[in-house]
């Protein structure tokens, strides 16, 4: 009898302990607004992904967002359910307007206006430049801004070291020594000044 109830307790115990490991794997794998962009994606969307991949892969439906701008192989999508304030860069190997969800590719993140995402190592809309640097020491690029560089405006471009992702950057848009917007992804796009172009 005894035994029986040590089993079951060590049962119960291990089904237990299970559920709790894979919950917060489970909570991870949807967009959020705690979903932390990294300089290959952000959350379980993941730069180079399709359209299909990454909608199975977070949880959400990619839409159109606004008009499109540049060529017809570059639009921006983003999350019909939220996070708000968060575009995705799409690339076709086309030049029509057809979004084909299975070959289309997902190229860059951008975060803007009062989104409360952040990057994987914490910086933020609203930081100073100063934390941007502290953040990311040693491997900040500054150049002006093409728009508001003669204001102040400025590009933090965080330069990874790991040969692994020497294609890919951070970019932080600032003014008046604050981060206005961020984007992570692949070059050449992820340094696109007016979205597509």
């Amino acid at each position: 009898m005894q035994f029986n109830r040590r089993f079951l307790a060590l049962f119960i115990s291990t089904i237990v302990a299970l559920l709790l490991i894979s919950f917060p794997l489970s909570a991870q794998s949807r967009l959020t607004e705690q979903s932390k962009l990294a300089i290959d994606g952000i959350g379980p969307i993941r730069i180079g992904m399709t359209i299909a991949q990454a909608e199975k892969s977070a949880g959400v439906q990619l839409v159109e967002k606004g008009a499109r701008a540049g060529s017809g192989g570059c639009y921006f999508l983003s999350s019909k359910s939220g996070p708000a304030d968060l575009g995705f860069m799409v690339i076709s190997n086309r030049e029509d307007e057809r979004i084909d969800r299975t070959r289309d590719r997902i190229a860059r993140v951008d975060v803007y206006r009062s989104s409360r995402i952040t990057t994987v190592s914490g910086a933020k809309i609203g930081d100073t430049e100063a934390r941007v640097k502290s953040l990311y020491a040693g491997r900040i690029q500054v150049m002006p801004h093409k728009y508001t560089g003669d204001r102040g405006g400025r590009y933090l471009t965080f330069v990874p070291n790991d040969a692994a992702d020497r294609n890919y950057r951070l970019v932080f848009e600032t003014l008046n020594g604050r981060v206005t917007l961020f984007r992570s992804g692949k070059l050449p796009e992820v340094e696109f000044v007016e979205g597509c172009a």
